[in-house]
């Protein structure tokens, strides 16, 4: 039976069904296609994630009444065991922008194949990707190719971030556009995990 979090009234048939136990798996929600509006069913089914901050940014948006400031947090989270999440928030405090994109990146959870896709490993173990897959966010570009164990994650700092939190120890990484773009490399990296729920094959979880 799912932890209930203490002091949470679900406001959602879903968040009812989680709270009672009558859904005890996140993996059942993500194949029904069913979309996920309060992070604390995600903290009930999934209560081994953590966070991690990848950009604060200031933002600032001229109105009638004059300028205004608020922050963009970038957020993943992740348990390093196949299930990732990557969520934006804004607002005019940098704890309360990161709290939003916590619970943003809480909402957009995916579960992420794992395996052993290379033809010089060929291990069954889960340690990579099991096939090749590419995302984009703007003008970035991110392939993810299956690499033999040990290799470890050839990739950028942001990308490596979003891979370790995802569970994937080895693989290589080509990149195309403006990498520095933390949002984006980001953000195609988490895509690029997405597309590894399109193809199922031996030695995957």
């Amino acid at each position: 039976m799912p932890a209930t979090m203490e002091g949470w009234i679900p406001l959602t048939g879903l968040g009812r069904l989680v709270s009672s136990g009558e859904i005890t798996s996140i993996d059942e929600i993500l194949s029904s296609g069913k979309p996920i509006k309060e992070p604390q069913i995600v903290d009930a089914l999934v209560p081994d994630l953590v966070d991690e901050v990848l950009d604060i940014t200031m933002v600032q948006r001229m109105t009638d009444s004059g300028r205004r400031v608020k922050f963009r947090a970038v957020v993943i989270v992740g348990n390093r065991n196949g299930y990732i999440g990557f969520g934006q928030g804004k607002d005019v405090q940098v704890g309360n922008a990161i709290k939003k994109g916590i619970d943003n990146a809480k909402l957009h959870i995916i579960k992420v194949r794992r395996g052993c896709g290379s033809w010089e490993c060929g291990c069954q173990e889960i340690h990579s990707v099991p096939m090749m897959v590419t995302g984009k966010a703007g003008s970035v570009k991110v392939t993810l190719k299956p690499a033999p164990q040990g290799i470890g994650l050839v990739t950028g700092e942001t990308a490596k971030k979003v891979l370790e939190l995802a569970g994937v120890r080895d693989v290589w990484t080509f990149t195309s556009g403006n990498t520095r773009t933390t949002i984006n490399f980001a953000k195609a990296t988490f895509e690029a995990l997405r597309k590894t729920n399109l193809i199922r094959a031996g030695g995957m979880r």
